[in-house]
């Protein structure tokens, strides 16, 4: 009785095959009682047989690793009889794929907006030159900048000499007293 105690279960390849498991069974390591689903799906597309011999050719360290294979791609290949995992790996490429062209335009968005922070950046730092190019300064004169709409088509204007064309900002002479601008609503 204490034998028959001691006695462990099956692989599942063994219990599956309706045969007795012995000690030196090659599907042992693999096929734990616990996954029988596991061993019946790669009879199903292999063979018990053709597993055996597999098995038996490679050596003992490389064994794991192609039972995994095999049960990866039975399990793929009843899922999708045609393709298998070849369809898996085509539909991951097709993804890989698109993701870098996302990838690709998101940086070259990033890189145009990048340039306009240095470009309006630049253009800031030249606003004194313009304001004073354009004769202010002194006197009644109030400036006002605006902005130039990037959409919009460019204007050659020309104050005091000075291509405003060339700049992203306009300006405006305002023959006005200098006081408080009210806010547009």
């Amino acid at each position: 009785m204490a034998s028959s105690s001691l006695s462990t279960s099956p692989c599942a390849a063994c219990k599956f095959l309706r045969r007795k498991c012995q000690p030196e069974c090659v599907f042992a390591p693999y096929f734990p009682p616990d996954q029988p689903q596991k061993f019946a799906n790669v009879h199903k597309v292999f063979g018990a047989s053709n597993v055996t011999k597999l098995l038996n050719e490679l050596l003992p360290h490389q064994r794991e690793d192609a039972v995994n294979s095999l049960a990866y791609e039975a399990d793929m290949r009843l899922r999708d009889p045609v393709y298998g995992c070849v369809g898996v790996i085509s539909l991951l490429q097709h993804q890989l794929r698109q993701l870098q062209l996302d990838l690709s335009f998101a940086k070259s968005e990033l890189s145009k907006y990048q340039n306009l922070g240095l470009i309006n950046h630049h253009q800031n730092l030249g606003i004194n030159n313009l304001i004073a190019a354009a004769g202010g300064g002194g006197g009644g004169t109030h400036h006002q900048l605006f902005l130039r709409d990037h959409h919009h088509h460019h204007r050659a204007i020309t104050i005091n000499g000075y291509d405003a064309a060339a700049s992203s900002l306009l300006v405006m002479n305002v023959s006005q007293p200098r006081g408080p601008v009210s806010p547009r609503g």
